[in-house]
């Protein structure tokens, strides 16, 4: 009777079933060796924003499982024709989106493992979110120093982890971070909640995140820093920007501000996609700007001081102010250069092979897929000089550029459109063109036609006029000036409420030092270049412009 009963019980069929899937397991676990698989299975690169980091960004050669990557697959096929064209990417949400699965590998710099776990855990810290995020400047990446004696100063770190001791071993320095957010006010809303000791006397304002929002979008460059900030025992200053007004300046090069930053070496530790999309077009631009001011032929060195240097044209940091000094070291190019230019290897060759004329001209040149990238791996690091067997030397691999007006017409009028407006200006002036003509040629210029569509961006009379004149790369040279002063100043003024009287004061202290340190040792010829740009000048040029513009 027992027996019948037990047959029908769901209790006794979920109990054999449990122990028919435990023997299934087992048997297959201890299963004879002729039933395995001699292969084992290698992981596939992801896409995936969560996981794409270093790691998958660049296959590993010491693997025997990797997958095999066909030529259209390789990291150096990471821009697809017409991309910068196509309006399919102007609003990308997912990294799936992008142009190509490798595309933009070469803004993720390697760095030592635990030191950029150090810097995420920094990030951790924060509650509110952060979408976007770099860290960047000599706290990261090294810079040569200007003297013989290494640097005495005492760590500004009150106890940072191991691995921070370890990369800055070199000369202990405050890490830089800027943070990009979706919104501004929610996110200084819940920043001011969890961290009001990071703010100045701003915080006691009725509605301070509504203020504090409005200072950081609506003045300067749009960046609201907060310096001299502790946290996991590591000394910060973080840099809070709305992604909208970091696209804008990567795309367009509104203000140079943060868009210059990341022509630089910098560690992402968040990326974003939209983000990664308007980057490499703003190394694209760095890269073109730079040609156009170079001559036939040039050194790596000579195209990434070039390019480095954009960002301190017209920077008042770099400008002896009030007979007081100026705040920043004026041999800062040539030092970031000097120490850097394996990184600067990784952000620009994979760029330099995709133009059609720019190459290398050099028999060192290797010519192996990604190279640049191995070789910024072994060279990259906090050491302020170069490694003695980095390729090609302090110099770097010899370049040659096509100086064909028609191509270098095309890499005119693919300039950052507000920033190419400023050299159209310069050119209208110079040319003698009248208002109404003038008028044509900025209408046809524009990205975008009547009906939204995008127009192919190839330079036409005007834009080959103006690359066949001799003095471009000083006309150039001016615009970025005019571009940076401004922001640059603003953004200076602004930081002595943002961060209070004091910590700007301590701020401005630090860096003065650094310049007088620098000046007592000769800047050099960069000094003489950066110190030739006045801002106080070039704002007052800017001025003139504008009401010229509006007669």
């Amino acid at each position: 009777m027992a027996l019948p009963k037990l047959a029908t019980s769901p209790s006794f069929h979920a109990l054999i079933g449990a122990h028919s899937f435990m023997l299934g397991q087992v048997a297959w676990h201890y299963r004879p060796a002729t039933f395995r698989s001699i292969q084992t299975q290698s992981r596939p690169f992801s896409s995936s924003p969560r996981q794409l980091d270093d790691k998958q960004l660049q296959p590993s050669k010491s693997s025997s499982t990797e997958p095999t990557i066909s030529p259209e697959d390789s990291p150096n096929f990471s821009l697809p024709s017409g991309w910068e064209d196509n309006p399919q990417y102007s609003n990308i949400t997912q990294f799936s989106e992008l142009p190509h699965r490798f595309f933009g590998y070469n803004q993720h710099i390697r760095i030592n493992e635990d030191f950029k776990e150090s810097l995420r855990q920094i990030l951790w810290q924060f509650r509110a979110p952060i979408r976007y995020a770099f860290a960047y400047g000599s706290g990261v990446f090294g810079q040569s120093k200007s003297g013989d004696k290494p640097s005495q100063n005492l760590s500004p770190h009150p106890d940072p982890p191991k691995a921070v001791e370890e990369w800055q071993k070199g000369g202990a320095k405050v890490i830089d971070f800027i943070f990009g957010v979706s919104h501004t006010q929610h996110w200084h809303s819940l920043n001011l909640t969890q961290n009001p000791h990071h703010y100045s006397g701003l915080k006691y304002l009725p509605y301070s995140s509504a203020a504090i929002s409005w200072i950081q979008d609506g003045l300067g460059a749009g960046v609201y820093f907060n310096p001299y900030i502790t946290v996991n025992g590591v000394m910060i200053k973080y840099g809070v920007v709305n992604l909208d007004t970091l696209a804008t300046d990567l795309n367009d090069w509104s203000t140079l501000y943060l868009a210059g930053r990341l022509q630089k070496p910098v560690k992402i530790l968040r990326d974003d996609p939209r983000m990664r999309l308007a980057n490499q077009i703003n190394l694209l631009s760095a890269l073109r700007t730079a040609m156009l001011m170079l001559p036939e032929q040039f050194t790596e060195r000579e195209l990434y001081e070039k390019i480095a240097g954009l960002s301190y044209m017209g920077d008042p940091r770099m400008t002896n102010i009030l007979g007081l000094g100026a705040s920043e070291n004026m041999s800062k190019v040539s030092n970031i250069v000097g120490a850097q230019l394996p990184g600067f290897r990784q952000l620009y060759v994979p760029l330099i092979e995709n133009l059609p004329n720019i190459s290398f001209a050099d028999s060192r040149t290797p010519r192996e897929a990604a190279w640049e990238k191995e070789d910024a791996i072994r060279h990259t690091g906090s050491n302020v000089e170069l490694a003695p067997d980095v390729l090609g030397g302090p110099s770097g691999l010899t370049l040659t550029q096509d100086l064909d007006p028609v191509k270098r017409g095309n890499m005119v009028r693919r300039l950052p459109s507000a920033f190419r407006k400023k050299v159209y200006y310069q050119y209208k002036k110079q040319f003698g063109i009248p208002g109404s003509a003038f008028d044509s040629i900025t209408e046809a210029s524009e990205d975008e036609g009547k009906g939204g569509e995008m127009r192919k961006r190839e330079g036409g009379e005007f834009e080959q006029r103006i690359a066949a004149e001799g003095n471009l790369g000083e006309v150039i040279a001016r615009c970025v000036s005019q571009t940076v002063a401004w922001p640059a100043t603003s953004q200076t003024v602004k930081s002595g409420f943002t961060a209070g009287i004091g910590k700007a004061w301590r701020y401005y202290s630090d860096k003065r030092k650094k310049g007088r340190e620098s000046a007592a040792k000769g800047g050099g010829e960069e000094a003489a270049k950066l110190e030739a740009e006045k801002p106080e000048q070039i704002v007052e040029d800017a001025k003139v412009e504008e009401k010229e513009k509006k007669q």
